[in-house]
């Protein structure tokens, strides 16, 4: 039997009396009810009052408990050479993999980038030294962008069932079983890269093959027909089917797979600036005389903003986390945005994003019907960026109130950011996006008093919420209409937007090949 109640935060801390919350609810006798399961936990802070939404599984007396367990599942021992490759080893790659070796499909994984506990050490370099490996970094390795770049699980997907599936495996392979109850899961950047160790090498066992460092420098295409891909030493990989899944900063794939016969298109996108805040103003903000409850955790918040026909909004927010480093090119610079598991940081951060369309690439100069131009703007903008901050990807950053202002700051509050920051004026770097940027942070400084204050700190780049191009599909067989054998995949491909979505994406994928497999 199951109910929905919203309780203040501390019964969360009494078992007992959220027992009797419950069961009062369900309208039951406390000795029929053989005990309860939260299965939902969603913090509600809107209208200045907090509570918290609980749905819950009650067991009455004589019912058998279900038992749930989260083991990896059996895979079949694969054998035979891959009939499929995957490019890319993030999020929609693995769940790509893992859905096809579950099906009895062999694969073979192409990532540029390097296994998790080798990319940690160009992490370091890159934070430290700024020492920027364009084929190592917090875009390109082993489980993408998304492994060293907080490990959010949101989705707007409506398929629960689908939804219910990744989270049961990502619990495991490791996580949390929180991110099953969490209303906005979220497994940490501290944890993230554990579980998809595991999960790789879980697949590697049943004889899915993964080659790191391996750079894909082209499709081969015969007859109109992709039969393979060639690799950056030369070497020819031929199999019947090829998956692009290579996240949104692949943007040297995204040009050959045109150059191949691939359909590209433009996509909307978004880019801005990455705010930070002192985590306790955040928790004041939302939570009010509740800031620092121990039920609640650090508070986070998502902001939609009208500024004439432009949308701005809050994007990939991180309470009690750090703004990173994430450019993938030489003389570019971009800041994402992760957080630990605890959440325990000293600040906030949030990228604060202007939607991109054709005018604003037209006012840069560019030609708004390239399926490019929206690359060739990020491009732009981070070598701005790159330079306003003096290079070394220091980044270039002002106080919030003068940036709204349109000042230089004196001076910086501290941030997180830990290859430093630069007093720049953001109005250059940002052009024509600027004074909406700045006009949204007025109206939500309406609303949270401060928000716009000193004592936060605007940091740019923030050029990466999503890839700006879409590699065409089919929507039945999901395969590129003007080239048999391709299956653009995921977030890089214009079809999800974070690795839930893009996992989903990569499941979905692998069942489209199963289905075209079994028909040939």
């Amino acid at each position: 039997m199951r109910v929905e109640l919203n309780v203040h935060p501390d019964l969360l801390l009494d078992p007992a009396r959220l027992a009797e919350a419950v069961i009062a609810k369900a309208r039951l006798k406390p000795r029929a009810v053989a005990g309860f399961e939260v299965v939902r936990r969603t913090i509600d802070a809107r209208k200045g009052k907090v509570r918290v939404h609980v749905v819950a599984e009650l067991r009455l007396k004589g019912e058998v408990p279900a038992s749930r367990s989260f083991e990896p599942p059996v895979l079949p021992t694969l054998g035979g050479e891959p009939s499929v490759a995957i490019v890319g080893a993030g999020p929609a790659g693995m769940f790509c993999a893992w859905a096809l070796a579950l099906a009895g499909v062999r694969s073979v994984v192409l990532e540029r980038g390097k296994p998790v506990r080798e990319r940690r050490l160009d992490l370091a370099g890159l934070m430290r030294r700024g020492a920027l490996d364009p084929e190592s970094n917090y875009c390109f390795g082993e489980g993408g962008a998304g492994t060293f770049s907080d490990g959010k699980l949101y989705t707007r997907s409506s398929k629960r069932g689908h939804v219910t599936r990744v989270l049961e495996a990502f619990v495991a392979y490791g996580a949390s079983p929180d991110i099953l109850v969490d209303g906005r899961p979220h497994i940490g950047t501290n944890k993230l890269p554990g579980v998809v160790t595991t999960m790789r090498e879980h697949l590697e066992a049943a004889g899915v093959e993964f080659r790191f460092e391996t750079r894909v420098a082209a499709l081969e295409v015969r007859d109109g027909r992709v039969r393979g891909v060639r690799l950056a030493n030369a070497d020819v990989l031929e199999v019947p089917a090829v998956v692009l899944a290579v996240g949104h900063s692949a943007r040297d794939v995204f040009r050959f797979a045109a150059e191949a016969g691939a359909t590209v298109e433009a996509k909307s996108f978004a880019v801005g600036v990455r705010v930070e805040h002192p985590q306790a103003f955040i928790d004041a903000a939302q939570f009010g005389a509740l800031a620092g409850h121990p039920a609640l955790g650090a508070a986070a918040y998502r902001l939609v903003e009208r500024v004439g026909e432009r949308g701005v909004f809050s994007f990939c927010m991180c309470p009690g986390g750090f703004i990173a480093p994430a450019a993938t090119e030489l003389g570019g610079q971009v800041v994402n945005g992760w957080s630990p598991s605890s959440r325990a940081g000293a600040f906030a951060n949030s990228g604060f994003v202007a939607e991109v369309d054709a005018s604003v690439l037209a006012s840069h100069g560019l030609d708004p019907s390239d399926p490019f131009a929206g690359v060739d703007f990020q491009r732009d903008l981070e070598m701005r960026a790159y330079g306003a901050g003096g290079g070394d990807y220091v980044a270039p950053a002002a106080r919030l109130d003068d940036f709204v202002a349109g000042r230089v700051s004196t001076q910086l509050p501290e941030c997180s950011y830990r290859r430093g920051v630069e007093p720049t004026d953001l109005g250059p770097v940002l052009g024509t996006l600027a004074d909406p940027i700045r006009q949204a942070l007025r109206q939500v400084d309406e609303r949270i008093r401060g928000f716009a204050g000193p004592a936060g700190i605007a940091v740019a780049v923030e050029s990466r919420t999503s890839c700006p191009v879409r590699t065409v599909r089919n929507p039945q067989g999901l395969q590129s209409p003007t080239l048999e054998g391709l299956f653009p995949c995921g977030e890089g491909a214009g079809f999800a937007g974070g690795i839930m979505s893009a996992a989903l994406d990569g499941i979905r994928v692998a069942d489209a090949i199963v289905r075209s497999q079994t028909r040939a």
